[in-house]
């Protein structure tokens, strides 16, 4: 061990261990503290990486050389792909995880990362001189120097659970919570809030009759997570399975809550509304008699099942009879109840865009206490924050991701910008250039980025740019190749599709809606770009390709719209300009501008309260 580092992360999540992965990998002499090393990157809510939106967040890490991506295909036993039925943009991945297989293979990977040192321990201050922060004392007493200090303590912060009555004190059922870093931060003039999120029970899967329920299976055709280039096995695969509520659940759900601290006012935090508890939907949807249940494997090894959209806080008591009126759950056990968790956390707008404090020099913040929900959104954060805090050592050198570049650019920008009322969730609506943020091309967009700074391997590049060539070799042979009338009318009548009525390209062809490019490449044998592509390689390069070339127009425009607002981005505001010397601006901009200090004009548009014809006044300032 050592007394100084140049990074030193708080907490063993998913932030924190992409932070730390990331800090190290990029040559900082890194310190992990968690209080439990049995427990990297805990899923403690459903076994699952990925999803609308969020699969999308998975491979952005993935491309910029984090382990999200990685350790989801080591640790899957489900993968499917969401939305398939619509546009590419919409594509999500998203797999069923063994919950302890992953934290096992998130430590096998941070214990092989030369320069990474851990300590278990909790951290109950920081180190602090003026305005910056210079390491951690922890609850051993031992202090730790550090150049930059990463927080990302999750729910563990002041964390106090809710079943009914009972209240305990913890950030995760059975583990302790951590105190003083709220009240220490809030000396130094942070705003400190609290939010609230849940978990359903976990049942015993012996106790489940799963005859009663619709099994959901997984993708046959193989496909992971990670660019990289290996194999997933999935001759193992587990099946999820689907049930509903009805009115005799919910008659017993409503037994409970004159007890429920949803209800009662026990509970202060602000919690997910797209995500509610079992009695919130209840309430809120009172006209629907049913709601439907996921309940999804925890793992090869075991029988534990989680119930997704059964989160709970009542009694376990009323938990377990409600179960019990759910059809393949009468005769049900529960290894554990449901419950509801209030923790601390820093409204984001205290942030720059790196991640850093603007109040405390060289403090960063990352995960849910940002006022995020989500793995994925918190092991998105934590790869930037781990690569900022790694680059300050650079004065002047930062790593941001815009808006048009990543779901990870539009995560913290909305972050920054707009704040949270409530846990924040990443969706594909939140996106303006959705068409451009696909799942298939975060290594395009990312990896150059992130082998430009030295964390993304050569082996990430090599892979990327044998993708791009694949699928340039592929559209040449395509233009090259001619479409003879006869055999080509055939191949296009079959499909339901018009006729050609001259000669053609093979590449006009391929961009007609109703045909399918494999079939294509089947059909008029277009072979000369397979030359050294793996199978796996040119299912991609074919999926790249199709993409490309049917939603041109699409993408084409998205790129100008893209690049009309990002001339936004590029004029710089001063971080002195006294904002309420600008009359012409309104009441709210002023206050807006003044607390959030935006670093771009770009920025300003995206905060609430800042409108067009404020935008304007400072755009006459700037002299544009």
């Amino acid at each position: 061990m050592e007394k100084e580092y140049d990074v030193i992360v708080v907490g063993g999540g998913h932030a924190g261990c992409e932070a730390a992965s990331a800090a190290a990998n990029l040559g900082s002499r890194t310190l992990l503290i968690t209080m439990d090393m049995t427990k990297f990157a805990q899923m403690s809510c459903n076994p699952a990486m990925g999803g609308i939106a969020k699969g999308q967040i998975v491979r952005e890490i993935d491309a910029l050389g984090g382990y999200s991506g990685v350790i989801t295909d080591r640790s899957m036993i489900q993968f499917r792909m969401l939305n398939r039925s619509k546009g590419p943009a919409m594509w999500s991945p998203r797999a069923q995880c063994d919950r302890s297989l992953f934290t096992l293979e998130w430590r096998k990977v941070l214990e092989s990362i030369d320069g990474l040192d851990f300590w278990q321990d909790k951290v109950t201050s920081l180190v602090m001189n003026g305005g910056k922060v210079e390491g951690v004392k922890t609850g051993m007493g031992v202090v730790f120097m550090g150049k930059s200090v990463i927080l990302t303590a999750g729910t563990f912060i002041n964390g106090l659970m809710h079943i009914g009555d009972v209240k305990l004190r913890g950030g995760r059922m059975g583990e302790a919570p951590s105190g003083g870093l709220s009240e220490q931060l809030a000396e130094h003039g942070f705003e400190v809030g609290r939010m609230k999120t849940g978990t359903p029970a976990r049942i015993d899967g012996r106790s489940i009759d799963f005859s009663k329920m619709v099994e959901q299976p997984g993708d046959t055709e193989e496909r992971k997570f990670s660019f990289l280039k290996y194999t997933t096995d999935y001759s193992n695969h587990k099946s999820c399975y689907i049930s509903y509520t009805n009115p005799d659940v919910h008659a017993e759900l409503e037994k409970g809550f004159k007890t429920s601290p949803l209800f009662n006012g026990t509970i202060d935090g602000i919690g997910p509304r797209y995500c509610p508890s079992i009695e919130d939907k209840i309430v809120t949807f009172a006209a629907k008699e049913q709601h439907q249940l996921f309940l999804e494997p925890e793992g090869h090894s075991t029988v534990e099942y989680y119930i997704n959209g059964f989160s709970s806080s009542l009694p376990w008591e009323v938990q377990l009879k409600a179960l019990r009126k759910v059809p393949g759950l009468e005769e049900v056990k529960i290894f554990r109840p449901g419950y509801a968790i209030e923790y601390d956390y820093y409204p984001p707008t205290q942030l720059k865009h790196t991640l850093e404090t603007r109040g405390i020099q060289n403090l960063y913040f990352a995960g849910q206490i940002n006022g995020t929900t989500g793995y994925e959104e918190a092991a998105a954060q934590g790869i930037i924050a781990g690569i900022n805090a790694h680059m300050n050592r650079q004065q002047g050198n930062q790593f941001i991701l815009g808006r048009d570049q990543a779901y990870i650019g539009v995560l913290i920008d909305d972050l920054i910008n707009k704040g949270v009322d409530e846990p924040y969730r990443m969706f594909t609506s939140r996106a303006e250039y959705r068409i451009l943020l696909r799942q298939d091309n975060a290594d395009e967009r990312l990896t150059p980025l992130s082998f430009g700074i030295g964390l993304a391997s050569k082996e990430r590049m090599d892979l990327m740019e044998i993708k791009v060539h694949g699928r340039e070799r592929l559209i040449k042979d395509l233009e090259d190749k001619d479409a003879q009338l006869e055999d080509t009318n055939v191949f296009l009548t079959d499909r339901g599709t018009t006729p050609l009525k001259e000669k053609g390209k093979l590449l006009q062809v391929a961009k007609r809606p109703q045909v399918n490019l494999d079939d294509v490449i089947d059909h008029f044998n277009v072979v000369n770009w397979k030359e050294g592509l793996s199978e796996k390689q040119q299912s991609d390069v074919v999926e790249s390709t199709e993409i490309g070339i049917k939603y041109e127009g699409y993408i084409s425009r998205e790129k100008r719209m893209a690049d009309k607002i990002g001339r936004l981005e590029e004029i710089a505001l001063s971080p002195k300009i006294d904002y309420d010397k600008f009359k012409s601006l309104s009441t709210e901009a002023r206050q807006k501008l003044n607390k959030q200090r935006p670093e771009t004009i770009g920025q300003a548009t995206r905060i609430s309260g800042v409108s067009p014809s404020d935008i304007s006044v400072l755009l006459v300032y700037m002299g544009r």
